[in-house]
């Protein structure tokens, strides 16, 4: 059986498993973990093939939120159009401070990154429409193509299933492409590729921008779900968040930042009541799988050939 029906059989395994996923478990919690794992998997397109640490990524989840929440609530417009307006604005402070941030390279691009989220956090507190600390509450899910009503978590869920499930795709295919190749060559040699002809500053900024939107899709759903944009959404712990599903699951693997991300939303909601010791619970197997498993769960199981793939060279 070749590699890539494996992979076929596995996608169609997991896609019926988040098919009866809602009618097993509480479909608001699913629908989180698909929204974080769309953030951390666009996150990973940067980090993890890019090799372009932001630290500033919640500055584009947040803002779509924002847009997308106040344009359905305050505009009337349908959850598509919604999410379309947040994920261009998430598209567009990505193309601004991408072309400004890219200029530099490791601590000083991580530094500017923080930065220029720390300066959206500023505004989301200041700006009218964001509601201040009390963010844009009570946000009306509305229909969808003017339809579908919304109001259903059912209807939602499958509605927030479909379009991570396209976002995952786009990321796969950008992978699996000439760009991602490039991208991938850029990572391991920017001055070879430089030399090879390619713009390497253009690669970086359409990986960027790439990246932004996405998380300005997963954004623009989590304002959908919880039917609320808040500060929370723009606060640098949220950009650490991402960092942390990404490396926890498993930094260049396809799989990885979504494993990440549906261990850390779980850990969230069933340790929520221990307060303060979820930090510390966290931080402590981030310690843990930073000494014992530096490539990541995903990507310490696929090194040592115990799931199939290989997308590590052996040291």
């Amino acid at each position: 059986m070749t590699e890539e029906r494996k992979y076929s059989i596995i996608a169609v395994v997991v896609i019926a498993g988040l098919l009866i996923a809602p009618h097993v478990m509480y479909s608001v919690l699913v629908m989180k973990m698909l929204c974080f794992a769309l953030f951390a998997s666009a996150f990973n397109l940067l980090l993890g093939y890019g090799g372009l640490l932001s630290f500033g990524h919640a500055a584009y989840y947040g803002s779509a939120a924002y847009v997308t929440a106040h344009a359905m609530k305050w505009w009337g417009v349908t959850a598509e159009v919604g999410l379309l307006l947040g994920a261009a604005a998430a598209a567009f402070l990505g193309l601004v401070f991408g072309w400004l941030a890219i200029r530099r390279s490791g601590i000083y691009f991580a530094m500017i990154t923080l930065a220029f989220a720390q300066m959206i956090y500023f505004l989301a507190l200041q700006l009218p429409f964001t509601g201040g600390e009390d963010g844009i509450q009570a946000v009306p899910r509305g229909y969808l193509f003017g339809l579908f009503s919304l109001r259903s978590d059912i209807v939602l869920y499958h509605f927030v299933l479909v379009v991570c499930l396209a976002g995952f795709y786009i990321v796969y295919r950008a992978v699996n492409s000439p760009f991602g190749q490039i991208l991938k060559a850029i990572k391991e040699n920017p001055d070879r590729a430089t030399s090879l002809g390619y713009k390497v500053s253009h690669f970086k900024l359409a990986a960027f921008v790439l990246s932004t939107t996405l998380s300005g899709v997963a954004g623009g759903l989590t304002a959908l779900v919880f039917q609320l944009a808040s500060i929370s959404n723009v606060e640098w712990t949220m950009s650490g968040e991402v960092v942390l599903m990404t490396l926890l699951g498993g930094m260049g693997t396809m799989i990885g930042p979504v494993i990440g991300a549906g261990f850390v939303v779980w850990l969230q909601t069933y340790l929520a009541p221990y307060g303060a010791w979820l930090t510390i619970i966290l931080g402590a197997i981030f310690v843990i799988c930073v000494l014992l498993f530096r490539r990541g769960i995903v990507g310490e199981l696929w090194y040592r050939n115990l799931i199939p793939g290989f997308p590590y060279r052996r040291e």
